[in-house]
């Protein structure tokens, strides 16, 4: 089913905006626009969905779903935050209304004394000398680094996911999840604490790269939403 907008409807971006260009492209049905969109924001998408979710198929259609929404109601979009933080919003809205459904939320605040500190995981010590395998340790800490943040209780996790590995401020985060400035830097340091100092210091050289969302992956799910969108496969 081929998607049309209607142009009549679109309001104005605020001029000289740095997202007014592509997104006007977009409103047109550029489809190298939409792309462009696409593949600048799928891995933080899909890493801020598999944060809340835990789940690399739901993940994917969670993104799916996000770039269908946004690219057919783009005259939604205003330009009052970046258009990164716009999807981001969705996205997690998505996210967290599949685990909603899936099962009741958890109030941190009502956890009993001692679960926080349950949740700890420790992290091999990598030591100082060289390692001929430095690759293959690599991806052991990537992989116990992805099971760490998974383990964080939901509240906690879903803030690290957004703060650390995706690098956001504290504002930017606090408008996608509906928290206020100080609940985000407040579960932040908790979480942080719960993976301990020594254990963060392991996750900086990595943690850029868990879970990845990049060629195959990130081509497959951009044709699939264009596909979704009407546009033709393209032809090599």
């Amino acid at each position: 089913m081929k998607v049309t907008m209607r142009q009549t409807q679109v309001p104005q971006i605020a001029p000289g905006g740095p997202d007014a260009e592509l997104v006007g492209r977009a409103r047109n049905r550029e489809e190298a626009a939409i792309r462009s969109i696409m593949q600048a924001n799928n891995r933080r998408l899909y890493r801020l969905a598999r944060g809340i979710l835990r789940n690399d198929s739901e993940a994917e259609d969670v993104v799916q779903e996000t770039y269908v929404r946004a690219f057919t109601h783009l005259q939604d979009f205003r330009g009052d935050s970046s258009l990164a933080t716009w999807l981001a919003r969705i996205a997690t809205n998505e996210a967290l209304g599949r685990l909603r459904r899936r099962r009741p939320s958890v109030d941190v605040d009502t956890l009993a004394p001692g679960v926080l500190e349950a949740q700890i995981i420790q992290f091999p010590n990598s030591g100082t000398s060289e390692d001929p395998e430095k690759t293959m340790a690599q991806r052991e800490i990537q992989r116990v680094v992805e099971h760490a943040i998974d383990e964080l209780p939901e509240a906690f996790r879903i803030v690290f996911v957004t703060r650390v590995l995706e690098g956001m401020n504290v504002e930017e985060t606090a408008e996608i999840l509906n928290l206020k400035p100080q609940t985000v830097k407040t579960r932040l340091h908790r979480a942080r604490a719960m993976l301990r100092e020594h254990v963060e210091s392991k996750i900086g050289p990595v943690v850029m790269e868990a879970f990845p969302f990049a060629g195959k992956r990130c081509e497959r799910l951009t044709d699939a939403v264009l596909k979704r969108l009407g546009f033709e496969p393209v032809r090599f």
